[in-house]
């Protein structure tokens, strides 16, 4: 059997980013989404959220430790072993870890072919913005645009990136473009001092309402 038929990798091996473990990507998962979600005591390992957006299933495995799940109101103690299928993706679920704990996290929409969620990349940009190294912020996002479906997020991120650059038509363009996706960022975009730089633009989104 071909060594590139399978891999073989344990979760300590994989570089961890504030509690997430990549697995889809370290491992090159394309059929569906998988992760690790890892925190102490009293930490969220799965922050509270919905999947209404991507229309994915997810189940949650507990691989060690004990978390309190709450899915939908209802409070699900989850010692390690146990599986946590949540089908509707409108659903607010989420888990508060109750000792240091694992949790793996896999989801897909049903019926139809996985496509990547953005939030894997704009994980990866959020500590370089912190650094002010928005060069490599640029040359992270610029490759992403057409590698997921929900493109707004990436986007807005690029729209930033550029107006700290001083790049401002490019800037004020990728920020028009995020909010025909997300008109829910323009309020972020009015308080957001990264985009300082081209609020004189007059794409950029005013304090009345706004239009999707």
């Amino acid at each position: 059997m071909s060594a590139e038929s399978f891999k073989a990798v344990r979760l300590d091996d994989i570089e961890k980013r504030q509690g997430w473990t990549p697995i889809r990507r370290e491992l090159g998962v394309t059929a569906f989404g998988i992760n690790a979600w890892s925190g102490d005591a009293g930490a969220a390992v799965i922050p509270e959220h919905d999947e209404a957006p991507s229309g994915h299933e997810e189940l949650y495995y507990v691989a060690s430790g004990r978390a309190t799940f709450t899915v939908g109101g209802d409070e699900i103690d989850a010692p390690a072993g146990t599986v946590v299928f949540v089908a509707d993706p409108a659903v607010k679920r989420g888990a508060v870890a109750a000792e240091p704990t694992t949790v793996l996290a896999v989801g897909a929409r049903p019926g139809e072919a996985y496509r990547p969620r953005s939030w894997e990349t704009n994980a990866d940009v959020l500590p370089l913005f912190a650094e002010g190294r928005y060069e490599e912020v640029k040359a992270v996002l610029l490759p992403a645009l057409d590698r997921y479906e929900d493109r707004g997020t990436i986007l807005y991120n690029l729209a930033c990136a550029e107006a700290q650059l001083g790049e401002t038509e490019d800037a004020a363009a990728h920020l028009a473009a995020a909010l025909e996706e997300r008109p829910d960022l323009a309020a972020l975009a009015r308080e957001d001092d990264d985009l300082a730089s081209i609020r004189d633009d007059p794409r950029f989104p005013s304090g009345g309402a706004e239009t999707g």
